[in-house]
């Protein structure tokens, strides 16, 4: 990897903290790192414990529906619309905590972290207090609980809109290390960054299926939780911040 990259994920994972108009992201890219480990974990979890259906992917379950309606009897066409309908409802309300809180994008995150948070948290205390949860109708209600919370967190990053940073969507983020690349006539593919969001993912959903394989089947949940946890103190300390990056991009 190129200086140049090496220094891009650098300045990412530690960004400037100076009181700088041209720090427009402030402290979200790193924030935004952690969140998309989450969504690792959380969808190592739904797809491997909840059987094939995942809640942070959207797309996923657009073809797993396809798959159920032409015969597949491998995917649940209830759960893959559950799953579409939880996060639509999630996205909507972390629509409104975007409108509410559109002045400050430190509280916007916040709002929706903490949100997040509860609702990740209760999913793994549920599996915990409740025996073969990931079957039946709990199975349904862990869908609901973990479609809301990545309905809301991608509300809530889209509208910040810290570029290369989605925390879910890598499939623009791979094309661009391609198509932005100077192999390919381009003059930057950031692929600094766009790597490490990519890595993030992988980094979440490999330490899932690790946990949810060889652990308890819950326990993918329990470092998304902290992570989440983190955040939210990590972002507590930000709210009251007038810097530049709290206003809109």
């Amino acid at each position: 990897m190129s200086t140049n990259a090496l220094r891009d994920a650098w300045a990412t994972l530690v960004p400037d903290r100076r009181d700088d108009p041209g720090n427009r992201h402030g402290p979200l890219p790193p924030l935004l790192i952690a969140l998309t480990v989450v969504t690792g974990l959380v969808d190592a979890f739904s797809y491997l414990v909840l059987g094939r259906v995942f809640v942070a992917n959207m797309t996923g379950n657009v073809v797993f529906i396809a798959f159920a309606l032409a015969g597949s009897h491998d995917f649940s066409l209830a759960a893959s619309l559950v799953a579409l309908l939880a996060f639509a409802v999630g996205a909507l309300l972390g629509g409104r905590l975007g409108v509410r809180f559109a002045a400050h994008r430190g509280r916007l995150l916040l709002a929706a972290v903490v949100a997040e948070a509860v609702l990740v948290l209760a999913s793994y205390l549920y599996c915990l207090l409740v025996p073969h949860a990931e079957t039946g109708g709990s199975r349904y209600l862990l869908v609901v609980l973990l479609g809301l919370a990545m309905g809301a967190q991608n509300a809530a990053v889209r509208r910040l809109a810290v570029p290369d940073l989605t925390t879910t969507v890598l499939t623009l983020t791979i094309t661009g290390i391609a198509a932005d690349s100077r192999a390919a006539g381009g003059g930057d593919s950031k692929i600094g960054r766009r790597l490490l969001s990519a890595l993030s993912m992988f980094l979440g959903a490999f330490l899932g299926g690790l946990a949810a394989l060889h652990g308890h089947a819950a326990l993918p949940l329990l470092p998304a939780a902290v992570l989440l946890a983190l955040a939210c103190a990590a972002l507590a300390t930000q709210a009251r911040s007038t810097l530049p990056w709290t206003g809109k991009p």
